[in-house]
């Protein structure tokens, strides 16, 4: 009998210390390794928008998590993950119009993955990239190598093999006949051709409860830093005025919206939207239908409609960019590296897209398996020494406390553009020749300067000719 009594309490010593070591171990990893993400981080930032399918072969979070410390290289601060959510099987997409249940060849069905935009369950990992253990890590090392992770979240519609669709299809909008639908174009009534999710309707308050808590279980739960909101201006504003607040509570988080309305940059929603004038007009310039006219227009009314605290992604590409109307190669063609200079000088923050660094020259399949080249050729070091200067060099701060932006009139404002930056006795100027012809001009810029991309001194006099080939840059360091 004793020695039953003395094997019992020896087991429940022995449970008593394997059960405090899973809560040590638990407490372990939801110790934070890095200090809540603030404003400050936004001024001299870098994002990387990973797209975790197609990083690499294997398509998986451990494959990107071991290349971290080369994103740390580039100066990163803010890892963006596209949706790592299971996707709806149900009206998954193919190809051209063609959804899966169009194909009846099982060999071909299967190389159709789907859209990652096409969310089945919002708490739940995508098991082709892994499990909630290795998103554990992926976090956990990103916070070791002083970066912050934003996941993608899409408000605006689901899968159509969400539980919601069943267990509250009040929650979505409806037709005629009662049937839950695609999204439709307010002013048409037309679908947008996104037959592969089911449209949320937010004149439903309890979705607004429903879907904040989802959000909040990868704050509380997962340790993450923030969102981008996939077409966030379809979303209600009444929405987010409710949900970011809340969000806010429970940690500080990075808030990026894919849109440039200045609404959502109000009253401490938002802290960044999308550049896409900007963009737009990069991809013009190119094609020869605008010049650099138009692109200090859209500086012009950047500081005409937004608050001087209002932060822009600038960007050369992205994934709808990439897969949909070609690499920055096919948009910029000759003149990817000088846009893509302007993006980390001009006020702020500059994205790379996957494979961007690896020079990647094909557009990324969307609903099936694709890769990126992973050898380093011409535009690794180009993005590592920008993230250098960025990263360090208050003049390049492009945040809520961002540094002056003073456009330079040069004697050929077509075709060049010229500016400086200037804070806490930091200046950088930029001076390119925005086009496919040799440009001759001059520019009010005199004294001795660093051509930081060379690391050559240049001395420039006042009124002195500048002769600049195609698509030639200087950023210029004093």
């Amino acid at each position: 009998m004793k020695k039953t009594i003395l094997l019992a309490l020896t087991l429940t010593a022995f449970i008593s210390c394997k059960d405090d070591k899973k809560t040590e171990s638990a407490t372990t990893a939801k110790t934070e390794t890095l200090a809540p993400i603030t404003d400050a981080t936004a001024e001299n930032a870098v994002i990387y928008e990973a797209n975790i399918r197609q990083y690499s072969p294997e398509g998986t979070f451990n494959a990107f998590t071991k290349d971290i410390p080369e994103l740390k290289k580039l100066g990163v601060k803010i890892i963006w993950l596209m949706p790592i959510y299971p996707i709806s099987m149900k009206n998954r997409k193919a190809t051209g119009e063609l959804s899966v249940e169009d194909i009846k060849d099982p060999k071909e069905k299967a190389k159709y993955l789907g859209s990652a935009y096409a969310i089945s369950d919002y708490t739940a990992i995508n098991p082709d990239y892994g499990t909630k253990e290795d998103f554990r890590n992926l976090v956990k090392t990103a916070h070791e190598n002083g970066m912050y992770v934003i996941l993608d979240w899409v408000a605006n519609h689901t899968g159509w093999d969400h539980k919601w669709i069943t267990e509250h299809p009040e929650y979505y909008q409806k037709n005629a006949k009662g049937e839950v639908t695609d999204p439709l174009n307010p002013e048409t009534g037309k679908s947008w051709g996104w037959t592969d999710v089911a449209h949320l309707d937010y004149a439903n308050k309890e979705l607004h409860k429903a879907m904040e808590n989802e959000m909040l279980y990868w704050i509380k739960e997962e340790n993450i830093d923030g969102f981008r909101c996939d077409v966030a201006d379809n979303v209600p504003a009444e929405f987010w005025q409710k949900a970011i607040p809340q969000l806010r509570k429970a940690k500080p988080v990075f808030m990026l919206m894919e849109s440039n309305k200045n609404y959502l940059l109000k009253d401490g929603l938002f802290d960044m939207g999308y550049g896409w004038e900007a963009h737009h007009v990069m991809n013009d310039i190119n094609k020869g239908t605008k010049t650099v006219k138009d692109l200090n227009n859209v500086f012009d009314k950047i500081a005409k409609e937004y608050e001087k605290n209002d932060i822009f992604m600038n960007f050369t590409s992205n994934h709808d960019e990439n897969s949909w109307n070609g690499t920055e190669y096919e948009r910029m063609g000759d003149g990817v590296e000088a846009f893509t200079a302007l993006t980390y000088l001009m006020p702020g923050m500059p994205l790379i897209y996957t494979g961007q660094e690896y020079d990647l020259k094909h557009r990324l399949k969307f609903f099936e398996k694709d890769s990126i080249p992973k050898a380093k050729a011409k535009m690794f070091p180009i993005y590592e020494k920008l993230g250098e200067l960025k990263n360090n060099n208050s003049a390049l701060n492009g945040g809520k406390n961002a540094a002056s932006f003073k456009r330079l009139a040069t004697s050929n404002d077509i075709n060049v553009l010229a500016f400086e930056r200037e804070k806490e006795n930091q200046k950088v100027l930029f001076i390119g020749n925005l086009s496919k012809k040799d440009q001759q001009f001059t520019a009010p810029i005199e004294g001795t300067f660093t051509n930081y991309m060379t690391g050559e001194k240049i001395t420039l006099a006042k009124d002195q000719k500048f002769n600049f080939k195609p698509w030639q840059y200087y950023i210029l360091v004093k």
